[in-house]
């Protein structure tokens, strides 16, 4: 794949990502002391077998171009690029609207695109990114964890709540930590640290040497200060106090993610401290996040043309349902962590 591919939404290339990736690679290989293999020449190091799993946010779906198939799996998502930095062969299965049962463990048969509005007939259903695993695997990467609170629903909630709050208080937040609300997401908490337990302890059974990096969720809404109310390239209807709780959230999540990874001894990869300052209220200049209908990002031309419920969404000029994924920024901003993560799992820098 050439790595000149322009990105018209951000003044800049692909190029530029990849320059920027391999300087963060050299910085991140020079703070590792020399090994006993320090003397063997990259270019004579076998490529290690690599392979992503995840979600959309893995995936990078909206960042175009994205393969077919229902998984939005975007040709530049954060797995491709760390591939074309480091020596490795690359298996990427990551799919949109994988559940960390429901599409890592098991096969997934719920899936979300990009495209959105589905074929005649529906998508194919995905076999478990767990099978890409072998006992030939290196490396896995895998970011996984916030289909399976439900994360998009949640979303959803706040921003119907909010409608109906007129921007007021923390409707979200009330329903989700009290009664029944705050019982149902604490029993999918716990669905879902059992699932990457076990997650986690499958793919060390199937691969017992590979070095294992769980990829933590990038910050979305660390600062609400620069959101407008009824802004969707924001967060639309979703009042000021939800986004503090939506954070907390998050940070929850990753919490769980951090902690299971520690049982495991496996390493976790913060993407979200390195990102604060950059979520979906920033700048455009330094957004790395969309918000939850804008313009896509990336290589080409691509659209998404909209479901039913997403054209009811207003937006200027062209713009998808993107509903709170990394924009190209966003991933090469988790393709920058992932690297360091990797590198210090034994992989090599590509010359």
């Amino acid at each position: 794949m050439s790595v000149t591919t322009r990105s018209p939404s951000h003044g800049g290339t692909v190029r530029r990502a990849v320059l920027a990736g391999v300087i963060t690679l050299a910085a991140a290989a020079a703070a590792f002391p020399p090994s006993a293999a320090a003397s063997t020449p990259v270019s004579a190091v076998t490529p290690l077998a690599y392979v992503a799993l995840g979600d959309s946010y893995s995936a990078n779906s909206f960042v175009r171009p994205w393969a077919g198939g229902g998984c939005g799996q975007s040709e530049i998502n954060y797995p491709k690029q760390v591939g074309h930095r480091l020596k490795v062969s690359l298996k990427d299965v990551t799919c949109g609207a994988a559940e960390v049962r429901a599409g890592v463990l098991e096969p997934q048969t719920r899936l979300s695109g990009p495209p959105t509005v589905p074929p005649a007939g529906g998508w194919k259903a995905r076999p478990a990114q767990i099978e890409a695993v072998t006992a030939d695997t290196s490396l896995v990467s895998v970011g996984i964890g916030g289909n399976s609170i439900g994360f998009a629903g949640i979303v959803q909630q706040c921003v119907e709540r909010g409608l109906r709050a007129f921007g007021l208080g923390h409707p979200c937040a009330d329903h989700y930590t009290k009664g029944e609300g705050a019982a149902a997401l604490d029993r999918r908490f716990t669905t879902m640290e059992r699932d990457v337990a076990s997650m986690l302890d499958g793919i060390h059974a199937r691969a017992p040497r590979a070095g294992i990096a769980v990829v933590g969720y990038p910050a979305i809404v660390d600062d609400g200060s620069g959101c407008g109310l009824g802004v969707w390239h924001q967060l639309g209807t979703i009042t000021r106090g939800d986004m503090t709780w939506m954070d907390s959230l998050e940070r929850r999540l990753n919490t769980a993610l951090r902690d299971q990874s520690a049982r495991a001894h496996v390493r976790y990869v913060d993407t979200y401290a390195s990102s604060v300052g950059h979520g979906v209220c920033a700048s455009a200049e330094t957004r790395w996040m969309y918000g939850l209908k804008d313009h896509l990002t990336g290589e080409g031309t691509q659209g998404d043309p909209p479901a039913d419920i997403c054209r009811l969404i207003p937006a200027d000029g062209e713009a998808a349902c993107t509903f709170l994924h990394p924009n190209l920024r966003g991933a090469t901003h988790q393709a920058d962590d992932v690297t360091k993560a990797l590198l210090a799992l034994g992989a090599a820098p590509r010359t």
